[in-house]
């Protein structure tokens, strides 16, 4: 195989990321996950609840919109890897230019459209099409930076923890949803104009934040080999098993048998505190707040806890192992009390403890396989590598939204009777608490199994880091020679 020139940019020292750069990609995906969340949490629930289409449909939907995004992940990865671009400018532009197009189709998705209800399919499908399209390229761009910020594992590691607490700040905030939801809804606000004015909020405003990410730099370039094709781009992916791996494992989490959270607390939630009743929206905004509370600190130290355990990997299988026990003890507990439903917010908030660092395992062993294809084929692939990631997160939901829209259509349930207050019929009742609960287990069973044959050599490492090291000192000795 062709080689090629690859170097390390001069930084303040050998691969050091400034924090204030940090920062800027941090807030990035801060911005982006205000989109994301509202959109891939809300749309769905859009559909059936205010313009009322068919749930099965909206489920096909989503799958097929899915599908299409899966299909062209990869696709957009390999373009991004292969096309030409200035040096240390491969992921930057996309940054810069994608956000716009991004907002301003995510708040058109949330317009109650008066159509029929064909009209709307096609309105959604065109829509989401679009946004699948454009997010792809910035989506591959925001986190394929990680592995462009630094030549070094450890700083790479860095990088991905702040980033991923960046990503989870923006999805905290959307968290808050249903309580703005309830609140503006007792103001008189339409659950209408709700939708559409948070749409503006953590769709276009989320994606204006996101431009900030532009101010991160990449440290490393390669020149794109000339005889490498689209199909071979791509095909690159056999050589890193690690990669495949966790996107298999991620894949599996979306087998389980659930829908959308806001089904059960908002049909079968309802607290007595002294002489308050507080409804399932509320429930829910408390539940997300303190079940994820101590999750959100140990973000900050994911790091070094990898460290103290014994590597990241030990962290994917702690938190399975954790959502597996705790999430069958709930179930036995229940939740149709105050204290009861404390004790499963308590217990969830043990589950988010590993369950939290999740990503950032994900992102810094991703970033690590990176360099071990390059070490083996001497090319870097950022670009298709993390499409991986949004090709396998969206061909989650396609399934996740496919077996949502069919437990919705077989168990009955009625989006007029929700918008007019009545409740849903005995058997959709029946099965919520089960689906909540217990549901996510079968894919955390899944997945415990997948990733068990993940390999995270930590020596393995230190020896790939220091052989890159050297080759690419050579090339660039190379290249000063040539051009004197």
């Amino acid at each position: 195989m062709k080689s090629f020139f690859l170097f390390s940019k001069e930084t303040k020292g050998e691969g050091y990321v400034p924090n204030n750069e940090i920062f800027a990609l941090a807030s990035g995906l801060t911005g982006q996950n205000l989109t994301y969340s509202y959109t891939s949490s809300w749309l769905k629930y859009f559909c059936v609840n205010l313009l009322h289409m068919d749930p099965a449909k909206v489920g096909g939907i989503f799958s097929l919109s899915h599908v299409w995004d899966a299909i062209n992940d990869p696709i957009v990865g390999g373009f991004v890897d292969r096309r030409n671009y200035k040096p240390f400018r491969k992921l930057r532009p996309f940054l810069l230019y994608t956000p716009p197009i991004l907002g301003i189709l995510v708040s058109l998705m949330f317009v109650n459209v008066n159509f029929s209800e064909s009209g709307k399919v096609a309105y959604i499908l065109v829509l989401y099409f679009l946004f699948d399209l454009f997010y792809s390229f910035q989506d591959v761009s925001l986190w394929g930076m990680i592995a462009l910020s630094s030549p070094h594992s450890q700083e790479r590691s860095r990088v991905a923890q702040w980033v991923s607490i960046g990503a989870g700040a923006g999805g905290a905030i959307v968290g808050t949803f249903q309580q703005v939801r309830s609140i503006l809804g007792s103001l008189g606000v339409s659950d209408v104009h709700i939708f559409l004015i948070c749409a503006f909020v953590f769709g276009l405003g989320g994606e204006l934040l996101s431009m900030n990410s532009y101010r991160m730099q990449e440290r490393i370039h390669s020149e794109v080999p000339k005889d490498e094709s689209l199909l071979s781009s791509l095909t690159i992916l056999r050589h890193n098993p690690t990669l495949l791996l966790i996107s298999l494992a991620r894949f599996s989490q979306g087998l389980s048998p659930k829908v959308q959270n806001a089904y059960f607390f908002e049909n079968c939630v309802t607290l007595k505190v002294g002489n308050s009743t507080v409804n399932g929206q509320t429930a829910e905004f408390m539940y997300g707040l303190f079940g994820g509370i101590p999750g959100t600190f140990a973000m900050f130290f994911a790091n070094k806890i990898a460290d103290k355990i014994g590597g990241m990997k030990r962290i994917l299988l702690s938190s399975q192992i954790a959502a597996i026990a705790l999430r069958v003890a709930i179930y036995f507990i229940g939740y149709n009390s105050l204290p009861k439903f404390i004790i499963m917010t308590i217990l969830s908030s043990l589950i988010n403890l590993p369950g939290s660092m999740m990503d950032i395992a994900h992102r810094a062993l991703t970033s690590d396989s990176i360099d071990e294809v390059e070490y083996k084929t001497g090319i870097r692939s950022e670009g298709v590598s993390f499409s991986m990631q949004n090709f396998t997160t969206k061909m989650q939901s396609g399934v996740a939204s496919l077996i949502e829209g069919q437990l919705l259509k077989r168990l009955g349930y009625d989006s007029y009777a929700k918008e007019n207050g009545q409740p849903q019929n005995e058997t959709f009742m029946k099965w919520q608490w089960p689906m909540f609960v217990l549901g996510p287990v079968v894919g955390a069973v899944t997945y415990l199994i997948i990733i068990s044959f993940v390999k995270d050599d930590k020596e393995k490492k230190a020896t790939i880091e220091a052989a890159l090291k050297e080759r690419r000192q050579k090339l660039e000795e190379e290249t000063i020679s040539v051009t004197k």
